[in-house]
């Protein structure tokens, strides 16, 4: 058996959390996309990067590896989750005004083919289909480097003030 290894580093998370009262959520979102504020480390623990930001939408872009794989040799459906759920909390984000924050209540994942690491780079979207200053709902989807849809999911995220 040939062992792999992986080695994980990311950056102090504590300036985002800091700087998110003092900006609108997009302003927050398209700070942490030029770098000026890091990626949160679960971005670095599970390889995306954020790619695309504007007021409603957001993409983050993932090539799966091995290091992804469940016990039957294809890509945990917890990282495909993962995407999806970052892509549409960070969507309702950029709708929110300085001073507020959100986080999942739920979310609902279609699962419609398999990911390896052949599948190559996988992009995925979020966009609010309801802005809310309670509540929000947004839907995404998870498209593989051939441009087939490999998941797709709806959710909801409460909206509450920070700071």
């Amino acid at each position: 058996m040939s062992e792999r290894k992986k080695v994980i580093e990311w950056a102090d998370p504590r300036p985002g959390p800091a700087a998110m009262p003092k900006l609108t959520g997009l302003e927050y979102m398209q700070q942490m996309m030029s770098g000026d504020l890091p990626a949160p480390p679960i971005a670095s623990l599970m390889d995306f990067t954020l790619s695309e930001v504007s007021q409603g939408t957001v993409s983050f872009v993932c090539t799966p590896d091995e290091s992804h794989y469940n016990p039957l040799g294809i890509v945990h459906g917890g990282l495909v989750c993962t995407l999806l759920d970052s892509a549409l909390g960070c969507a309702v984000q950029t709708t929110l005004p300085q001073g507020s924050g959100y986080t999942s209540i739920e979310i609902k994942v279609s699962y419609l083919r398999g990911v390896t690491a052949e599948s190559g780079e996988l992009t995925v979207t979020g966009v609010v289909t309801k802005p809310g200053s309670r509540v929000a709902f947004a839907e995404g989807h998870v498209t593989d480097g051939a441009g087939k849809v490999v998941a797709t999911a709806t959710g909801s995220c409460l909206v509450f003030p920070i700071g």
